[in-house]
């Protein structure tokens, strides 16, 4: 059984997953009927960002740390670091 994340809004729960299907629910309604593409890039690199930052801050900026939390060996982070440019 996987764990959840969850964020209190006003008076229910939702998961992490709820807010992402209500966001990509939007986009689509926002297209107007024109095309889109790329959007698994864009909402992973919309959520991989922010997940990057709050982790590091968590951990108050050790990299070594926030692999461990995010289960990437730490090369790995600091390639993800590198891409967004997060220092």
């Amino acid at each position: 059984m996987g764990t959840h994340l969850t964020h209190k809004v006003t008076d229910s729960e939702q998961t992490l997953s709820d807010h992402v299907r209500h966001c990509v629910e939007d986009y689509f309604s926002h297209l107007n009927g024109h095309d889109s593409s790329g959007l698994y890039h864009l909402v992973l690199a919309e959520v991989e960002r922010p997940l990057l930052e709050t982790t590091l801050k968590h951990c108050d900026y050790n990299q070594s740390k926030a692999a461990i939390i995010l289960g990437l060996s730490r090369s790995t982070l600091r390639k993800k670091l590198e891409n967004y440019g997060i220092g």
